[in-house]
């Protein structure tokens, strides 16, 4: 990675399934060596029984960064193995605002204040709100998380209320989700 131009569309790295027979670097070491080189991991793909592979791409301008890789790039320049490409990225991300505004994973994500009064406006946007699935809910959240302006912000969260009030997802739920919260909203 620290070899190809900042222009490369990425590779496909091929890692080793927990007991595999023969293994390789597991996946968090490929994304301590992808931040290293300014580089990040992407989509998941299957690849055999013993197999799967992670796409790396170089991190594109503005990208935005997760909390778990910016506490992992402050650990590996604590370290010294961040190279001159890694760098640059930490440092513009921190010039830019990105590195504080970081994102919190699926599990450690918080619904924000103004979500929540929202939500505690319209009782049955509330209770279908605390009847999502993990993924629906983080994408909520994550969304309202991400706009860039106040504005943006509150128009996203009057949408996102409304759409909960009707009883409609983001993605569909799982199998064995009752019939009558099932309903999924149509994209256009």
């Amino acid at each position: 990675m620290s070899a190809e131009p900042r222009t490369s569309a990425g590779c496909w790295l091929k890692l080793s399934r927990a007991g595999a027979a023969r293994t390789t670097i597991t996946k968090q070491d490929a994304i301590e060596a992808a931040l290293c080189c300014g580089w990040i991991d992407g989509q998941l793909a299957p690849f055999d029984d013993a197999h799967f592979l992670v796409r790396m791409t170089p991190r594109r301008r503005g990208s935005r960064w997760s909390q778990k890789n910016r506490d992992a790039a402050d650990q590996l320049l604590a370290q010294g193995r961040i190279r001159p490409a890694g760098l640059a990225e930490i440092e513009a991300a921190k010039a830019d605002g990105r590195w504080a505004g970081a994102y919190a994973s699926q599990g450690k994500a918080e619904v924000p204040a103004d979500l929540v009064a929202a939500l505690t406006r319209n009782k049955s946007a509330a209770a279908f709100f605390e009847d999502l699935d993990r993924a629906n809910r983080y994408s909520i959240i994550y969304r309202v998380n991400d706009a860039k302006r106040p504005e943006t912000r509150a128009e996203r969260i009057t949408k996102f209320v409304a759409m909960l009030a009707r009883g409609e997802t983001l993605h569909p739920r799982k199998a064995g989700a009752p019939a009558a919260t099932a309903k999924r909203k149509k994209r256009g």
